[in-house]
């Protein structure tokens, strides 16, 4: 059995589960409650070092971080493929996905917002502040891209969903979770909303924080 190691709050939890469903994959999900602090508990030391999730146990392996997660499994199960066949096509896909998923993401994740409030002194209105520039700088960005690349169709690359659609469908969800104006990006709103629409991409228990 593949199991997932992750958590409802978790938008990179939520791009593996993406992924999966999207292949057709059966997986089983252990909680992981980052709110409670599981990520530090010795079982969980035992499985990610980094105490983070996702962790994808897969093939014997207990793979780390959503991205080569992702790559990983677009290669061992092929069908459908969520990268695209050619290079070029393959590069503007991972640069989309980057701009959310290592330009943003990692400064609005709960260790960073917990070190802007202790030892930083920050209070929850700074913090919220900080999250939504992070969120609306990398909205403007994967907008001009989607509204001024030719490969933008249906979805972010072409007409069917793929590993872009993942990762900007992530990012939207976390910038409505902290209450973050995505009126300048509709083109990055709509195509997010298009992918929810999906039974692949439901939001499960993230979407009582919306």
């Amino acid at each position: 059995m593949i199991r997932l190691h992750g958590f409802f709050r978790s938008l990179a939890s939520y791009r593996v589960r993406a992924a999966l469903r999207l292949k057709g994959i059966e997986f089983e999900e252990v909680e992981v409650d980052l709110l409670k602090g599981a990520q530090f508990s010795p079982e969980f030391d035992a499985v990610n070092p980094q105490h983070a999730v996702p962790v994808l146990e897969i093939d014997g392996l207990r793979l780390v971080q959503s991205l080569p997660i992702i790559e990983y499994l677009d290669e061992r199960f092929p069908s459908p493929a969520l990268l695209p066949g050619d290079a070029a096509g393959r590069a503007r896909v991972r640069a989309l996905a980057q701009i959310a998923a290592s330009d943003v993401h990692p400064l609005i994740v709960p260790r960073v917002r917990n070190y802007l409030g202790n030892p930083l002194g920050l209070p929850e209105e700074a913090k919220q502040a900080f999250i939504q520039h992070w969120f609306s700088l990398g909205s403007a960005a994967l907008e001009a891209r989607l509204v001024r690349d030719p490969e933008t169709g249906t979805f972010a690359h072409g007409d069917t969903p793929g590993i872009a659609d993942v990762v900007l469908t992530s990012h939207v969800l976390g910038a409505r979770v902290f209450k973050t104006d995505m009126s300048s990006a509709p083109r990055l709103s709509a195509l997010a909303d298009r992918c929810l629409a999906l039974a692949a991409f439901d939001a499960g228990g993230m979407k009582q924080l919306l």
